[in-house]
């Protein structure tokens, strides 16, 4: 069982202390401190017996220090100072938009899109820190210390926390030239008479298409010569004729706007959202919270 001896000095035993010290009497100190006479006795007492020492001698004329009270006042002032330090960091990183944010992506969107939001970001907030890693596989947030990942798809993970930056979605398209060579599919399942540039990303299911139109989501099962786990690589591709590709709306929307690519089957889609994904609540960190509110500006007006 625990006694009061076996416990360590408490940061409000040693206030109390201080207190007394400084007004040399027990009644001044428990006035300054809203708390009564035999309250501050008791903090003292406590705290001589988890000393194993005696810290005051008391007398009719006042309160003076001992010996060891002497070592234990510069020890409480410097413990207490620390303290209030260790107390008022935590609480700024609360309300204080600075310190370190490791935020991750994937290449293709962390290159062309990530990247220059995050330099915006640090020019608006420059007592921020940060750092920002681009990965083509699926991120263990707490595990590899990151604080923000920007995401695109709507496969969130259950134990994070996520907010949706932008509405978006994935649709199929090739180039005039691909299509005047091998016509145009009239169906999902014509795709599989086609010529399909696969792309390997994270860890979803290499080869099988998703796609949501007609009222419902479908599957399809797309083959092709080349595939490749670059977005760039495979939008390089279509551009040179080689097939049809199922690619991010941002991503390909110039090229369809120029003549380069045409979009087909269009009553189909594939939502690909843009999230934030985080692993601790916004309320709890102001550095946190500015970085997603900001991405969510930008992101909202540069995908709608």
């Amino acid at each position: 069982m625990t006694t009061e001896r076996d416990r360590l000095p408490l940061a409000e035993d040693l206030r109390v202390f201080l207190a007394v010290v400084n007004k040399q009497s027990f009644a001044a100190a428990a006035t300054e401190l809203g708390q009564s006479p035999a309250y501050v006795s008791k903090r003292i007492q406590i705290l001589e017996e988890a000393l194993n020492t005696r810290l005051l001698h008391r007398s009719t004329r006042g309160v003076r220090l001992t010996e060891d009270g002497e070592r234990a006042q510069r020890w409480a002032l410097q413990i207490l100072d620390t303290f209030d330090q260790f107390i008022g960091d935590v609480s700024d990183s609360r309300s204080e938009v600075r310190g370190n944010v490791h935020i991750c992506s994937s290449f293709g969107f962390g290159r062309c899109h990530v990247a220059p939001a995050v330099a915006e970001l640090a020019e608006r907030y420059p007592q921020l820190n940060l750092r920002l890693d681009l990965f083509d596989r699926v991120v263990d947030l707490v595990a590899e210390g990151i604080d923000l990942e920007i995401l695109v798809g709507d496969d969130i993970p259950e134990q994070h926390i996520g907010k949706k930056l932008a509405q978006h979605q994935r649709i199929l398209c090739a180039s005039p030239q691909y299509l005047a060579a091998h016509g145009e599919p009239d169906s999902l399942n014509a795709l599989t008479q086609h010529q399909c540039l696969v792309l390997k990303e994270r860890d979803n299911p290499f080869g099988i298409w998703s796609l949501t139109g007609e009222g419902q989501e479908q599957r399809i099962r797309v083959k092709g010569v080349l595939s490749s786990n670059s977005g760039e690589v495979v939008l390089q591709w279509a551009l040179k004729h080689h097939g049809i590709i199922l690619r991010s709306e941002w991503d390909v929307r110039p090229y369809i706007d120029r003549g380069e690519l045409v979009q087909v089957l269009p009553q189909f889609s594939q939502p690909a959202s843009v999230w934030a994904v985080y692993p601790t609540r916004l309320a709890d960190s102001a550095k946190l919270r500015v970085c997603v509110e900001f991405l969510h500006d930008r992101f909202s007006q540069l995908l709608q």
